[in-house]
């Protein structure tokens, strides 16, 4: 199946999808070193971002999380590519510096029909996600 989104960043990425009902702060939430998201009670807390398609509703806290991405992706654990409901600016700067395919805005919420572990390509160069 195909769902049409608003491409952020472009590139294009396949993998697993790693799915959070929370928002996710790069900054004190995800390890950069690791990949480990390190937030305290997070819903996807001691799971690791690398090579994922990590989605989640949007981005939270301070600016400097869109460095920690770059820095996730300067120490190969990054995710492969991220689907937000909406993008803000800090998960949308953090992707296009990182060159994380990044979509947003489905034709349909991805939490009624992505589950973790489901394998995915995300095409961010035709605004596509397959599944």
């Amino acid at each position: 199946m195909r769902m049409k989104g608003r491409v952020i960043s472009r590139g294009i990425a396949e993998g697993e999808v790693l799915l959070s009902k929370d928002g996710i702060s790069f900054l004190g939430g995800v390890d950069p070193k690791t990949g480990t998201v390190v937030e305290k009670d997070h819903a996807i807390e001691g799971k690791n971002v690398k090579g994922k398609v990590l989605v989640f509703p949007r981005g939270k806290g301070s600016t400097v999380g869109s460095y920690v991405m770059l820095q996730l992706k300067k120490n190969g654990v990054a995710p492969a590519a991220i689907i937000n409901l909406e993008g803000e600016p800090i998960i949308a700067v953090g992707a296009i510096i990182s060159k994380i395919p990044m979509l947003d805005k489905l034709e349909k919420d991805p939490f009624s029909f992505l589950k973790t572990g489901m394998k995915v390509k995300v095409d961010a160069e035709k605004g596509v996600l397959e599944f």
